[in-house]
């Protein structure tokens, strides 16, 4: 077979199988859960050396210290991976809601019901515990899922998906419902955006460039976030200690995710003090920093932003820092520069913070906290199919909310228009 036979074959397979899905109960949906997070814990070992070798090759073909580090499993992120679909098990159940259900005068009783959107694609790169978020988010909506990972995380994407499998089989459910996309030939993902008889939805996990690509050869409906050029702005009414604190875990706590800042802007008279101080702990940390002119002047050493600076989404231990006259500066700056993903303000302020988070037009704007929160287990979802840019459908962190449609259940005693 060739590589359109194949992934057609996938895909056909996987559409089959989000019937079966879309009928499972939800207890059955939370048993199949429950036992694949104990299966993850059992399988720690064998998913740890599948890891190892992506490890060994990442190395050879030089892959980025950052890509890597998203690459990496450990123990602790094996048991994370585990808590996540455990908490997806527990979550309430999102397919046949009723949303709402009112009665027309001729007597016709009409209700509006979730239902599952059918076949998802998500193609990512580099992080392991995407397999398995995704699969433990999809299932539990009822949609089949197919998942294609980077080649560089083939074999722990391979043994984390085994463990779905052996659980979806003892439950007598099609294992196509979760299916490992094995070409990694890059024309796979060309025919595979093709499909939209088959596939109903595309969600892409990755840099820019991925991004535009998926979303210029759909032929179905993409979610995307092209970049996360995430901002803090701290007020002249900030909590210094505070600010310090949420600026450095913006940046520092981890570098290459899409919910790192990217951008520090910081309001003209809180400048003297706290660049001085947040820069020795950015120094400290290793994260090189550059700045506009009055920042290099409070940071003798800093390397000069340039204007390609302020839209750059570096995912590394690199920060642009500038120096803005107030909260309306700082806004037109992020309405300029920024990317619509999560942008923050540090301030004590309350009308301060409502004019942010007014004319702030991004899925996420947060007040007193680091942008690293903008994430879906940290919203309570349990774990995140993708974030969503865009103001269609979905929008942010999604959930289990994001993966569901709905249609309109018409009741009648034999009504006929006239």
């Amino acid at each position: 077979m060739n590589v359109q036979e194949v992934v057609r074959e996938l895909a056909q397979r996987a559409k089959e199988a989000s019937r079966s899905l879309a009928e499972l109960s939800a207890q059955k949906k939370r048993r199949i859960l429950v036992e694949v997070a104990s299966g993850i814990k059992q399988a720690a070992r064998e998913i740890l050396r599948a890891n190892e070798k992506d490890l060994r090759l990442a190395q050879r073909t030089g892959l980025k210290e950052a890509m890597a580090d998203r690459l990496l499993l450990n123990q602790k992120r094996i048991d994370g991976m585990a808590r996540s679909v455990l908490e997806v098990a527990k979550l309430k159940e999102p397919v046949g809601r009723v949303l709402a259900t009112w009665r027309r005068p001729n007597g016709l009783r009409i209700s509006k019901v979730t239902v599952p959107l059918g076949v998802i694609l998500i193609i990512y790169e580099s992080r392991p515990n995407v397999t398995s978020e995704c699969a433990s988010l999809c299932l539990k909506s009822g949609n089949a899922v197919l998942l294609r990972g980077g080649r560089e995380a083939f074999h722990s994407n391979r043994a984390i998906v085994r463990v779905y499998e052996q659980v979806l089989r003892r439950h007598r459910v099609p294992t196509a419902a979760i299916s490992l996309v094995r070409v990694l030939d890059r024309r796979g993902i060309d025919e595979l955006l093709r499909l939209e008889d088959l596939i109903n939805l595309v969600i892409p996990r990755g840099g820019e460039t991925l991004i535009r690509r998926v979303a210029r050869h759909a032929r179905m409906p993409v979610v995307k976030h092209y970049k996360g050029i995430c901002h803090v702005y701290v007020d002249k009414d900030a909590d210094l200690e505070m600010a310090l604190n949420i600026a450095f875990n913006a940046k520092c706590q981890r570098t290459a995710v899409c919910n790192t800042m990217e951008t520090l802007l910081v309001h003209r008279v809180m400048a003297p003090r706290f660049l001085r101080l947040i820069g020795e702990q950015l120094r400290n940390a290793g994260c090189e920093i550059r700045g506009d002119a009055l920042v290099r002047q409070y940071l003798p050493g800093v390397k000069k932003a340039t204007q390609a600076d302020w839209s750059t989404e570096y995912l590394d231990n690199i920060l642009s820092i500038r120096v803005v006259r107030d909260v309306d500066q700082a806004i037109e700056h992020i309405q300029k520069y920024g990317s619509a993903h999560t942008d923050s303000i540090v301030t004590q302020n309350r009308k301060t913070a409502k004019k942010f988070t007014s004319q702030v037009d991004s899925s996420s704007v947060m007040v007193n906290a680091s942008t690293r929160f903008s994430d879906g287990n940290e919203y309570g979802f349990g774990a995140e199919i993708g974030i969503s840019t865009d103001k269609v459908h979905a929008r942010g962190p999604m959930g289990l909310d994001g993966l569901v449609s709905y249609k309109y259940v018409v009741h009648g005693s034999g009504q006929i228009r006239t």
